[in-house]
């Protein structure tokens, strides 16, 4: 028993989250010590779905422990997504579930929190809704953003 959670706690820490491309960063607050706190935005292209990479902007915690690691990141995150390519829906996409499907994962603290970016579709206006949040294993944040993008004919 003791060993699953030794595991288990292993398996959370160091977990691969899916890449993100860094587009660019600006400097929000001077550390004396260590790297500045910053806004990063960062790109990701949807894993199921060619044709529509998202963009995410999020606060980076500096300072010594933010160079080593062990910040926690704020829960503030701003989610843009776009058609950049022809989309061909999954049959199984197009039945939308409303539960929604995580596209994107990335830890924002040491061990218990993370970002997270969920895919919907929008079955009646044919769109598809991305929405970023942060959670913990307890406890999660209400604070998100959300993006749609219209699934039509590429040109």
């Amino acid at each position: 028993m003791k060993n699953n959670i030794v595991i288990s706690l292993f398996l959370l820490i160091f977990t691969t989250s899916a890449l993100a491309d860094l587009i660019g960063s600006v400097d929000t607050d001077f550390k004396l010590l260590g790297p500045d706190n910053k806004i990063v935005i960062e790109a990701f292209d949807d894993p199921d779905i060619a044709g529509v990479t998202c963009y995410i902007s999020r606060a980076k915690t500096g300072g010594i422990s933010g160079a080593v690691g062990v910040a926690e990141d704020t829960s503030d995150a701003s989610l843009s997504c776009h058609q950049t390519g022809p989309v061909n829906l999954d049959p199984k996409i197009k039945a939308g579930e409303h539960e929604g499907e995580d596209v994107f994962k990335k830890r924002t603290s040491l061990v218990f929190k993370s970002m997270q970016v969920v895919r919907f579709y929008d079955k009646n206006r044919n769109t598809l809704v991305y929405m970023v949040y942060s959670d913990r294993i307890l406890k999660g944040s209400p604070k998100n953003s959300v993006s749609a993008v219209p699934v039509l004919p590429w040109r």
